[in-house]
């Protein structure tokens, strides 16, 4: 992280501290001298937020976003000064599965932050955690943030409600909402191995093949988790600001790569182009293409990624690279 000496000091509430961008932020605000509270409902002991001694470094708070009362106390008690929201169930599975939890967390959750704040009236900055899924499937690409919110399924719904309630918050109780909408993560501390990224590096340190379950052909932007990182905090650092008051914000790299060409190329990352990847072709719902335009945020925020795909796949790989190494020694 470049010097800032912004964070210095300034306490900050992180939901969703235990999931891959949380964990990447909390870091990333520790390395800024920030006061960082974090919310955890579960200890997932494989989250980097427990792992190079971070957890000693923070206040934690066990609950869930979903609870009011809770969520009040920690903006009074810690005298928050800055929110970023990122608690959500992810998986889109999952919200086929159940999608009354994904609402309760996705939806419930969001206006128990946004409830809270309102009520405390101490908060300067409130950064939302919304999702390129929320255009649903549109006629043109890139995805603007002048496009309506399509999203579909109970995942892209439950963060399309996020989505608004945040704005409207905004809107109509004068709060420092902002929004922001990141392509698809990707970074070391992502255990979700039917991801591309980290399934397909895991299979390359196991010299087995990997698995695209679908044709190959979809069509995503995939966006570092480091890169994502700063362009919330950039986004945080400029939510005072009454002209961004409630606007949205696309954050990526702007390359979009198909499935097959990024499994490739995460092979090939990983000194591994000679193993051979298993296209299942099933059929699926899934949007065929999509990847977001960020000009918006690199005019209004002065926003560029500072790592980009190339080096953001080389450092993945290094991180499970001493992942696997450690496992093996029985370190994990």
């Amino acid at each position: 992280m470049e010097e800032n000496n912004f964070w210095q000091d300034r306490r900050v509430f992180v939901t969703g501290a235990t999931g891959l961008l949380g964990s990447w932020l909390v870091k990333d605000l520790l390395s800024l001298k920030a006061d960082v509270i974090a919310l955890v409902r579960d200890r997932v002991s494989v989250s980097p937020l427990f792992n190079d001694d971070i957890i000693s470094r923070i206040t934690t708070v066990g609950g869930c976003v979903e609870d009011l009362d809770l969520m009040t106390r920690i903006m009074n008690e810690y005298e928050i000064e800055t929110i970023f929201h990122l608690a959500a169930q992810t998986i889109v599975t999952i919200a086929l599965r159940d999608p009354v939890s994904t609402f309760t967390s996705n939806i419930e959750g969001t206006w128990c932050v946004l409830e809270a704040c309102r009520r405390v009236k101490t908060v300067k900055r409130i950064v939302i955690a919304s999702s390129d899924k929320v255009y649903g499937e549109q006629r043109e690409l890139p995805y603007n943030e002048n496009m309506p919110l399509l999203g579909q399924n109970p995942y892209e719904i439950s963060k399309v409600c996020a989505d608004m309630i945040a704005r409207d918050y905004a809107k109509t109780y004068g709060l420092p909402v902002v929004v922001a909408r990141c392509g698809n993560l990707f970074g070391g501390g992502d255990f979700n191995w039917n991801r591309i990224i980290p399934g397909t590096i895991r299979a390359a340190l196991r010299g087995t093949s990997p698995v695209i379950r679908t044709d190959g052909t979809l069509v995503r932007d995939y966006f570092y988790v480091r890169d994502a990182s700063a362009a919330y905090l950039q986004l945080a650092q400029n939510a005072h600001r009454e002209e961004l008051r409630g606007l949205p914000y696309n954050f990526s790299e702007g390359r979009p790569m198909s499935v097959a060409e990024i499994c490739k190329e995460t092979l090939r990352v990983c000194g591994r182009p000679d193993i051979n990847i298993v296209i299942e072709g099933k059929s699926t719902s899934e949007i065929r293409k999509q990847w977001l335009d960020s000009s918006n945020a690199r005019e209004d925020l002065k926003w560029k990624p500072a790592y980009g795909l190339e080096k953001g796949l080389a450092e993945t790989f290094v991180w499970y690279e001493k992942y696997f190494s450690e496992e093996n020694r029985g370190g994990k």
